[in-house]
């Protein structure tokens, strides 16, 4: 076989290759970033709810429900899973705007 007819064949099965991977590699792309965003949704909805418990919690302590040191000891754990969520948005929020 002549060599050029075998780079010829190289070259063709190249672009085949590449023309029908594109759409495949394009969807690949847009679930990633669909869930991504789902991912984000939901860490939004759990700060807005960690927010809420910790609104509450401050509630609690104004009508007398909780002590100083349990509203302390309460306030502590809450804003530290409030943190936790902040830190997961952050980082789902890189993970995102790294996708292609």
């Amino acid at each position: 076989m002549d060599v050029v007819a075998l780079l010829v064949i190289v070259v063709v099965v190249t672009a085949v290759v590449a023309i029908v991977g594109t759409p495949l590699r394009a969807g690949h792309r847009e679930r990633a970033r669909g869930a991504g965003a789902d991912e984000i949704a939901e860490l939004e909805a759990r700060k807005e709810a960690k927010y809420r418990e910790i609104r509450d919690a401050e509630m609690d302590l104004r009508t007398g429900k909780l002590s100083e040191e349990d509203h302390r000891v309460l306030d502590r754990a809450l804003r530290a899973e409030a943190m936790a969520i902040l830190k997961a948005l952050d980082d789902a929020g890189a993970e995102n705007a790294e996708v292609p």
